[in-house]
């Protein structure tokens, strides 16, 4: 039987690492380039959660794992990894925008 201990904490050091990330945007010392660096990491940890799933989907497809819960949550975390990250893109973008349209 499969070790269920690491369920106790699902996903805390994600939850950590997200609300520490808005929490030093919310700043209003922060510079732009600390945001961008910031949308850079939530892109590259949204890929990485991607590769992943493609892995673990990839090893129960080949019989190596048996495991379907490993792959459900490596599907969940990437589905919701890419949603936040659409989200972020939008906010970026509708911010764009609206400097575009500032007369100056």
């Amino acid at each position: 039987m499969n070790d269920i201990s690491a369920l106790s904490n699902i996903g805390s050091e994600y939850i950590k690492n997200a609300a520490l990330n808005s929490a030093t945007l919310n700043t209003d010392d922060q510079s732009f380039g600390t945001y961008l660096q910031s949308a850079v990491d939530l892109v590259n940890e949204t890929n990485q959660l991607q590769l992943d799933y493609k892995k673990e989907e990839l090893n129960v497809a080949l019989g190596y794992s048996d495991n379907t819960h490993d792959l459900s949550i490596a599907e969940s975390k990437a589905a919701t990894a890419l949603q936040y990250t659409v989200a972020i893109r939008d906010k970026f973008l509708d911010a764009y925008k609206e400097i575009m349209n500032i007369q100056i």
